[in-house]
Formats: structure tokens, sequence, C-alpha cells
């Protein structure tokens, strides 16, 4: 699992690789600590110190996006859209809105490791260093949460993109139609000289 600007995870289902969007996830907690002075939360200090709003909480969780079935991806326009809306609008103080959407992604990716029998799960991304998220996370699923060494936290997804260019170079499959929803496996990108 990734814990980027937005959340996401590849796992092995069925013999097939499947991989999807969960939720926005650091474009949002980082917004947030910036109303607070800082450029991210910090360990999730900032969320830890504040207070859920279960209204907001509700509202977030019934978003359409949560209902439907992979593959499916986000990009900012969903938090665009949907999410920066509910922040401009609401009165609640950063800290309060911090803690409501650290629980909200909490509950998000939390049914999703549950629901698909997740037995342990390898954390990277900046989110990873959310230690609050992490603690949260760990009270809602019923599997191992994995942090590994930084190096693979912080470069892990560089390291498939150049995976996914050797791919490309070697004529070989990078794009898989159950992440993608393409109707057949096949090699992405341009090989510029």
């Amino acid at each position: 699992m990734n814990l980027g600007g937005i959340s996401n995870i590849s796992f092995k289902q069925n013999q097939k690789r499947i991989a999807f969007d969960i939720s926005p996830f650091n474009m949002v907690l980082n917004f947030l600590a910036e109303k607070c002075g800082k450029r991210y939360d910090e360990n999730g200090d900032l969320a830890r110190k504040g207070s859920i709003n279960q209204n907001l909480l509700n509202e977030l969780n019934s978003l359409e996006f949560y209902q439907m079935n992979p593959p499916k991806s986000l990009g900012i326009e969903f938090s665009n859209e949907f999410i920066f809306p509910m922040i401009q609008n609401s009165s609640e103080k950063p800290e309060n809105l911090l803690a409501t959407f650290t629980e909200h992604f909490t509950v998000q990716i939390s049914n999703v490791l549950n629901e698909n029998q997740i037995q342990n799960v390898l954390v990277t991304g900046g989110g990873a260093y959310n230690q609050f998220f992490i603690q949260r996370l760990k009270n809602k699923y019923s599997g191992e949460i994995v942090l590994p060494e930084k190096e693979i936290i912080e470069f892990k997804e560089a390291l498939i993109f150049g995976l996914m260019g050797l791919l490309k170079l070697e004529k070989k499959v990078n794009v898989l139609r159950s992440v993608t929803g393409a109707k057949t496996d096949h090699s992405s990108g341009v090989i510029l000289n």
C-alpha cells in the first residue's frame, strides 16, 4: 500500500493482480497542516490533538467513490470537487479537520484491507511516517502492518516506474487490464531518444 498524495493498494487475488486508489491522503492532510503553519502533520501530532466531527466523517464515508468496485482511480479533481469544498465550508479548526480526515482515511483503508482479507500489508509513501494514522489503522485492521526501511518507504514508486520502463524497452506487458480496466494487458509508454 502506498500512502502518498493518494492512498492506493496492489495485491494478488485469484492469481490476478488487483490495484486501485483507495482515498485521497497526503494531498488533504498536508493542505490542512498548512493551515496550522506546517508543511505536513509530523507523526500525526496535530491530528492527535484534534476531535473527530462525526457528521463530517459520516458525510465523507458516504461519498459515491467508496461504493464503486475496482478498477478505479482518483486524482486532484476528486478532492477539488468533493473534499476541499467540505473543508472550506467547515467552521472546524484545522486540528479537528485533521483528526476527522485521518479517521476517514483509516476507515476507508481498513475496509479495503479487511474486506479483501489481506493478511499483512507493506506500507510505503510519506504517510508511513504518520504514527497517529498507523496507530489508528492498527485498531481497525486485523492483519499485520509492515513498515519497511526508509529507502523502500521513500523510493518504491520510483523503482516501480523504473521497472515499467524496463518492461517497455523489452516490449513486455507493463500495464494490466485488471488494474486499469483496459480491454487487454499491454505495453504502455514511449521511448524517446
